[in-house]
């Protein structure tokens, strides 16, 4: 029996005609003119003016924070509920993040805490020059409030929209909100080129830069001449020959998507304690993963035995992301928490979402929860 998996990649022969395309063409190491070609038509997916294509969603955090200056002084308030990804780019500058709680309804950073963050740490003297909220689940954030927050502050905006491609918000696409902001292909988005990132701006000199540093910061010489610190995170010809097909197929794969989170409210919508996550409000989302928060004060049984049910079938579920206030490597960094994270930590499991789950596989999952829950009823 296969395993049904979160988000598998959803590949077809289109992807797989491109590819050959890619190598036959000889470009085959990094740059070339699919990584050219990719870079424009996300750009103008996006509405963002330049696009950078590099190794990872984590690659383009990470060199927008330095071609900002952002280094061991500075203080960088981010969502709490994320990947570990978003905080080790900050990580990686030496700065130190700063954990912001979430919105309980949408999982996004609670652009009230965010704004009183920002003012008792500067009021302590702290540096803080940018703020990195993220898209959860496929949902932009509040970036009409955020924005305010900045303004206010006069900082810069870093999205991270690693799992919003497709998703919009007030008629701005995922990947166009702030200052600068960076999308993901790694193999379990809505979109993947295997790994890879994106990052996306309207400020040219800041693309400029982002593209110099992630060439090793090799200057215009016939020789090998270096004046600041590089990086090797370009994205290779092949993989974004894989991703020009992905996008052309962009549409299909969310409404695949948007099916499922259909099927699960259909599913569970007789099942009193338990709500797909989210579900409300989702018209602009990409429904990247489809989600449920379980009441056990309700069901009588919690979301782990649901996934560890699921698991006995072959099927993966995974709880939602555990706060990074709460984990291990960075529990000493400063927090701002409301216990929302924690709330939708305990309660949520993910369930399989990709857009290449066939009818069979769907019926594998009805089938396992459909037992599951019926023998707790």
């Amino acid at each position: 029996m296969t395993r049904i998996h979160l988000s598998a990649p959803d590949v077809t022969e289109l992807e797989e005609e491109n590819v050959l395309d890619a190598i036959r063409s000889g470009w085959v190491a990094p740059l070339g003119p699919h990584v050219d070609a990719f870079e424009r038509e996300v750009a103008d997916s996006v509405g963002a003016r330049n696009a950078v294509a590099l190794s990872s969603g984590t690659a383009a955090l990470h060199l927008a924070l330095v071609s900002w200056g952002i280094g061991p002084d500075d203080f960088i308030p981010t969502s709490t509920l994320t990947f570990v990804a978003t905080a080790n780019a900050i990580a990686y500058t030496g700065a130190t993040p700063v954990f912001v709680d979430c919105d309980s309804e949408t999982g996004n950073i609670d652009v009230a805490l965010l704004d009183r963050a920002i003012t008792e740490l500067r009021s302590e003297g702290k540096s803080v020059p940018a703020i990195l909220p993220i898209d959860f689940l496929g949902k932009c954030a509040d970036y009409a409030g955020i924005a305010e927050v900045a303004k206010r502050h006069g900082v810069k905006v870093l999205s991270d929209a690693a799992e919003s491609l497709g998703a919009h918000r007030d008629g701005t696409q995922a990947g166009a909100f702030g200052d600068a902001a960076i999308l993901s292909f790694n193999g379990n988005k809505v979109t993947t080129t295997s790994s890879g990132g994106m990052l996306l701006t309207d400020d040219e000199a800041l693309a400029d830069h982002v593209r110099f540093l992630s060439t090793q910061a090799r200057e215009p010489a016939p020789h090998y001449e270096h004046k600041e610190v590089g990086y090797n995170y370009r994205m290779s010809n092949v993989l974004a020959a894989l991703g020009l097909a992905q996008l052309s197929r962009l549409d299909q794969m969310i409404a695949r998507r948007r099916a499922h989170r259909q099927w699960y409210t259909e599913l569970f919508s007789s099942t009193p304690g338990v709500t797909v996550f989210g579900r409300d409000g989702d018209a602009e989302d990409n429904c990247w993963l489809t989600a449920v928060l379980v009441d056990d004060t309700v069901t009588g049984w919690g979301p782990d035995e649901l996934r560890t049910a699921l698991e006995g079938a072959d099927i993966e579920a995974r709880p939602l992301w555990k706060p990074m206030h709460l984990q291990p490597v960075y529990s000493d960094r400063p927090s701002y928490i409301t216990g929302a994270s924690e709330s939708l930590f305990a309660q949520g499991l993910a369930l399989p979402s990709g857009s290449s789950l066939t009818d069979d596989e769907v019926d594998r999952v009805a089938t396992a929860i459909t037992a599951f829950l019926g023998v707790r009823t």
